[in-house]
Parts: C-alpha cells; sequence; structure tokens
C-alpha cells in the first residue's frame, strides 16, 4: 500500500466529521428547503411578510446571500434550523453582534446608510463561510 492511500484512509473518518459548504448548485437547494420549512413554521411565504425583508438562516447559510432594499428597511433574519442557533452582525452598518437566535427565532436591523453592508453569523463565519451582503440604495 502507497503511503498516499494509507493518509487517505486515515483522514477519511475525519471528513464526514465536517459539514461540506456548500456550493451554487447545492445553495439553491438548501434555500429551497429554507423556504419550505419557513412556510411550515409560519404558514405563509417569507414573502409575504409585511415591512421587512426577510433572509432565511438554514444549514449554515444566508438564503438569499445577498438582498438589496431602500435605505430605512428592515431586514428580518430568521432561524429555520431545527437545531443550531445563529447570530447576526455587520461592522460595516455598525451593527453589534445579536444574541443568538435559536430556532424559529429572529433578529432585526434596519439599514439607513446606503452602501454594500457585509454581514455575517458570529459563530460560522470563519468555519462555515455564512456570509451575507445587504447593499442599501439611497431613497
Amino acid at each position: 500500500m502507497k503511503k498516499t492511500s494509507i493518509l487517505v484512509s486515515a483522514l477519511l473518518p475525519l471528513a464526514a466529521a465536517f459539514p461540506v459548504l456548500a456550493g451554487e448548485g447545492e445553495k439553491a437547494g438548501i434555500c429551497a428547503e429554507a423556504e419550505a420549512r419557513y412556510v411550515s413554521i409560519f404558514g405563509q411565504p417569507s414573502s409575504a411578510a409585511e415591512g421587512v425583508t426577510v433572509v432565511k438562516m438554514y444549514k449554515y447559510n444566508f438564503c438569499p446571500a445577498a438582498v438589496t432594499v431602500p435605505a430605512g428597511t428592515t431586514v428580518r433574519w430568521v432561524n429555520v434550523d431545527k437545531r443550531t442557533s445563529h447570530s447576526v452582525m455587520s461592522p460595516a452598518a455598525e451593527m453589534p453582534e445579536s444574541d443568538r437566535a435559536f430556532p424559529e427565532e429572529s433578529v432585526e436591523f434596519t439599514f439607513l446608510a446606503p452602501g454594500e453592508q457585509e454581514y455575517l453569523c458570529g459563530p460560522h463565519w470563519e468555519t462555515q463561510e455564512m456570509i451575507g451582503m445587504v447593499t442599501v440604495t439611497a431613497e
């Protein structure tokens, strides 16, 4: 047996222990699942939420990852995961890290300043690349 095959077989059990980051094709499926979870929890599509723009947090993803909103819009991040908690923060928007949102809980922030404002999940941005973008347009 070659050294490389020994190394690969030794690492295979480790690969199963770490979640795989979603590619673009997988992300569409994850976001479709997130919307279905949202509907099952709240009884209506996320687009029906009045006065806010909804972003779902699911399987270490923001769905959608990028939104464009006019200044003064409130974004509501809703955790539709079954077991994982998330937080949201945006240093660019001067949004401090929120408390953890557990399943079926939400976090809200009103964006006032125009421009691109990256946001992230405090516990998962580095290990899971859970990062999103809000582009705020002038009204």
